[in-house]
């Protein structure tokens, strides 16, 4: 790596991993300094960049899997890995280390990133955005794989002239179970049809009650994943990147509080996006 450079470990989901590129891209571009990915499957993410994605094409980004060494230098230290990284990174870094706990703190208090990689090289584990990002970055940077491609085409095929997309994000995620109830998506279908009689809902969801439950309220008009909805494996986040992508080629998108995913799928496609809450005073 050259004496301006960042080494970046994105973490999190899909969503958090591309706001983490991307936003240190752009922060590399500013400075003519190379950025290098390094790729860490494990929770949230059971998949390997290149089973979801073409390679970057992109100047000063690279990307490769993380390999053993990453493992025992590079990873995030935490309790998982006996914070074992730790020392090495504060070595070779001479403390120019930003850890993802760090990041949103240090973006809403005005912290200056240029000044911080400015001449040094720095590691960086991240999985939100920072910085101004446009929306243009993210088609630039992320091309879905041919498989991946043809999920999506799949789908979107079966859309009408006027489909809508909902995301509705359940399982593991209280705060959007909470916050964005099922309710709220069945009222803003019923009122869409009221205005389209050629209304289609592209659903993406982690959940089959919910599938069922929409297709109960508004039958054959739901488009969603024939799979059983999983995030554990290879096939199902590369449905998840699927799903990302057919809604960015919808009219609109209704999405759930507390999650990235579908801010992410109207950040790609520059789509209109209204996340669906209830009121603060229920």
């Amino acid at each position: 790596m050259s004496k301006n450079s960042l080494l970046l470990v994105p973490s999190g989901g899909l969503a958090n991993r591309m706001r983490a590129i991307a936003s240190s891209w752009q922060l590399c571009q500013r400075l003519s300094a190379p950025l290098q990915v390094v790729w860490f499957q494990g929770w949230g993410m059971h998949a390997a960049f290149g089973d979801l994605f073409e390679p970057f094409d992109a100047q000063g980004l690279t990307l490769r899997e993380a390999t053993l060494w990453d493992y025992l230098v590079n990873d995030r230290p935490r309790r998982h890995n006996l914070w074992l990284p730790w020392l090495p990174q504060q070595l070779y870094y001479k403390r120019g280390v930003i850890n993802e706990l760090q990041v949103a703190h240090l973006r809403d208090t005005g912290f200056d990133f240029e000044a911080w990689l400015r001449g040094h090289q720095r590691y960086m584990s991240c999985y939100d955005e920072f910085g101004t990002v446009s929306d243009s970055c993210y088609a630039q940077l992320f091309r879905p794989n041919r498989d991946v491609l043809g999920l999506v085409e799949q789908s979107t095929s079966r859309f009408s002239r006027y489909t809508i997309g909902m995301h509705i994000r359940r399982t593991d995620n209280v705060d959007s179970i909470r916050r964005s109830p099922l309710a709220l998506f069945v009222d803003a279908g019923q009122r869409e049809l009221a205005v389209h009689a050629d209304l289609t809902i592209f659903l993406a969801t982690d959940s089959e009650e919910v599938k069922h439950d929409m297709r109960s309220a508004f039958g054959d008009r739901v488009v969603t994943s024939d799979h059983e909805a999983s995030r554990d494996s290879v096939d199902g986040i590369r449905e998840g990147l699927a799903d990302m992508w057919s809604l960015s080629r919808t009219q609109r998108i209704y999405g759930s509080a507390g999650s990235s995913f579908s801010v992410m799928a109207a950040r790609v496609g520059g789509t209109p996006l209204e996340i669906l809450e209830r009121s603060k005073k229920v």
